[in-house]
Order: structure tokens, then sequence, then C-alpha cells
């Protein structure tokens, strides 16, 4: 079946899907496709991180599928620096097949193949280029490889198109029904669906995911030498910050060097910032000083409240109150099944341990109408609630 005669908004098809590359992507796709009744093929330059995902049940190995099996898509899950290579040995090879990669940066893969459309030795030709589509997951783990791969891992998360552009013309080049079927593959994952142009995907990923990676592993990069008595102090605050530091150094030199200069535009405009800050902080009491310090922190004020809400709903300021624990099994739960009895939905939760004491602290976002309510009837239930 060619799919670009056959989308998928015309009746339900289930269309064989071959994943090149079964890290924890590539692997979670899989299993996700799988569930959706897919026939998953699967193909990784390493036989162990193949067979791990075809063990736990991602699909079945190129090599042991019925003779004849032909992949009708394409996904192709390879590291940044290989991604474009991948791509277009996969359109040359499947000439019938919708490729997809899911890479995290887009303009350069695209890039990429236009320049090999231009060489007189390359394979592929404009034609080739209907058939792909870039795709980025905006979604991961801690944890990588195949076995931490869940099927799970895109529900409700950001599945960005970005069809192939003419750089200089900006017609589309990817085939709509290419397009359609990419946006598919992400609402049959259980994603949320959005189209960017690459470069324009680029510059947002820059601010929103690699630029937060950076500012975290340089805030984590101080504490190496830190006194264990300091670190000792460390709360909630720091965790938050530092999170995204465990981040594979390998992958995120690829991640950054593919997607320089919008990284660079950004942290022109960062460093400029911090050199306003040190300026203010070398003489904090001189006449405009602390004014200074405050614009700086309510320019940050205004950006987080930038931030998208839940479900990517238009932010919206939730109240707080803290629920005191005691350090031992069960007590969350005490505490969610007391507030599913209450009826209050919670919209966002955090824990925190108190230093020096066997309790946590549990906190409690709602809708600030229901705040009251809620701490009230905690409170008869037997906690100690603390409103912030």
């Amino acid at each position: 079946m060619n799919l670009l005669t056959a989308t998928p908004t015309s009746v339900r098809q289930t269309p064989t899907v071959l994943i090149r590359g079964t890290g924890l992507l590539g692997a979670s796709i899989g299993l996700g496709l799988r569930a959706d009744g897919h026939q998953v093929l699967l193909s990784d330059p390493s036989a162990t991180a193949q067979a791990i995902a075809a063990d736990i049940g991602a699909g079945t190995i190129l090599e042991k599928a019925p003779a004849g099996t032909t992949p009708e898509i394409v996904i192709v899950a390879a590291p940044p620096e290989a991604t474009t290579v991948e791509v277009a040995a996969a359109l040359v090879r499947y000439p019938d097949a919708v490729v997809l990669d899911i890479a995290s940066t887009k303009a350069e893969i695209l890039d990429g193949l236009l320049n090999l459309t231009e060489d007189d030795d390359a394979a592929l030709t404009r034609a080739d280029l209907t058939r792909y589509v870039g795709t980025h997951p905006m979604a991961g783990r801690e944890k990588s490889g195949p076995v931490a791969a869940r099927g799970e891992l895109f529900t409700s998360m950001p599945w960005v198109i970005c069809p192939a552009v003419d750089p200089n013309t900006g017609d589309q080049l990817s085939a709509r029904e290419a397009v359609e079927w990419a946006g598919e593959v992400g609402r049959r994952l259980g994603a949320t669906v959005h189209h960017m142009n690459p470069v324009r995907h680029d510059e947002s990923v820059a601010l929103i995911s690699h630029l937060p990676q950076i500012a975290a592993s340089l805030v984590a990069s101080r504490l190496q030498d830190a006194p264990v008595s300091a670190l000792a102090l460390a709360g909630n605050g720091l965790r938050d910050v530092t999170r995204i530091a465990a981040s594979d150094p390998g992958l995120w030199v690829q991640i950054l060097s593919s997607n320089a200069r919008p990284v660079v535009e950004i942290l022109y405009g960062l460093r400029q910032d911090m050199e306003r800050l040190i300026s203010t902080l070398e003489e904090p009491r001189a006449p405009g000083g602390q004014a200074d310090i405050a614009q700086l922190i309510a320019e940050g004020n205004s950006g987080v409240t930038r931030v998208p809400g839940k479900h990517g709903a238009p932010p919206q300021s939730f109240a707080v109150l803290t629920v005191i624990v005691d350090d031992k099994p069960g007590q969350i739960a005490a505490v969610l099944n007391d507030v599913a009895t209450v009826g209050v939905n919670v919209e966002d939760l955090r824990m925190e341990h108190s230093a020096g004491h066997q309790v946590g602290m549990v906190e409690l976002s709602v809708l600030p109408g229901r705040r009251d309510e809620l701490a009230e009837a905690m409170t008869e239930f037997g906690w100690k609630v603390v409103l912030s």
C-alpha cells in the first residue's frame, strides 16, 4: 500500500512500521504502536539494544520478519548526528514508504537532505523528500535505553510535525498525505500534535529545552567542590533547578552542536543579563542598585506566568497548601485519599523532606476557591496543614 494515496483520515488503517533505532524513544514508539494494532519491525546497529527491544514487546527484529514484509512507515530514531544518513538510506531502500525522524533538531537534518539531493552522485531527488517529514516527540525520561521504554511515554506530550520546506521559496516539499500520517502516528501514541516550520522549531526548543539544560548543568557544576555542610541544607529549589543536569553528555554534545546558532543567540541575551546583575551586585547599595535587582526578579516573575498550565491550558495561578506527613509508608496515599474524599482536584503536587526531622511536606496546588475548604477538611481529618 502506498500511503501517499491513502490518508489516515479516510479509513482506519494500521500500516506496518519499521523503527530504525531502539533506544528509549524508538522502543517506546514500538510498544505504543503495537498496542494500537500495528505490525512493528525493529532495526538497530546494536544487536543488544535490538534484542532487548524485541524481548520487551516493542516489535519484531527486521531480519526475523516473514519474507516479503515491507514497511509502509519508517521511523528513524537514530542519534542526531546519524539521522540525516539514516533518513536518506530509508528513503532510497523503501521507495513507497513515508519516512519520519524523531531527532530533537530539524533544520540541520533537512539542510543535509537537501544538500544530498543536489549531489550528482546521491540517489535522493526532490521527489523522495515528498515522503519525508521531520517530527519531534517532546518526551523522555532520566533513564535511557530500551529497558526504560514505556508505551505511554508520549501520552499528552507535544509531538511536533515539521514538514520539509524549500529554504529558498518556503514551499512545502512533504506531501500532504505524508504530513497527515506523521500527525496520525503522534495521535495514536496519545500525543498532542503541533505543526511548525523547521527553523522556528529549532528556535523554540533552544529556548524551552536547550537553555534549561545548559542552565541546570552550569548550576550543578558549581556543586562539584561544594562543602558537604552546604549541600546538607539543599531543598527543593536546588533539586528543581539541577534535576535535568543528570542528562547524557554524549547526547547533548550532538543536540547543542546541531542547534548551536539559535542557542548562542539566546545565550547572548542571557550574558547581558548576567553582566548587568554582576555589575549591580558589585555595588548593590549604589543608587539604583536595589531597583535593578528587583527589576531582574520581576522580569522572571513575568516570564514564568507565561508558561502554559495543566494540559497546555493558559497559565493559571493556583492556591497552595502544605500537609505535614510522617516519613513512613502510606502517608502520601492517605493524604490523596482524604483529598479525594473532599472532592477537590489536585492540579499539582510537590514533596519535600524536612531537614533533620522525620517528617515530610506534601505541597498541594488547587483552585483558589477550594483551598480554604480543603484546608479545613484536612485539618478535621487530623492532618497538620500550613497555608502558603
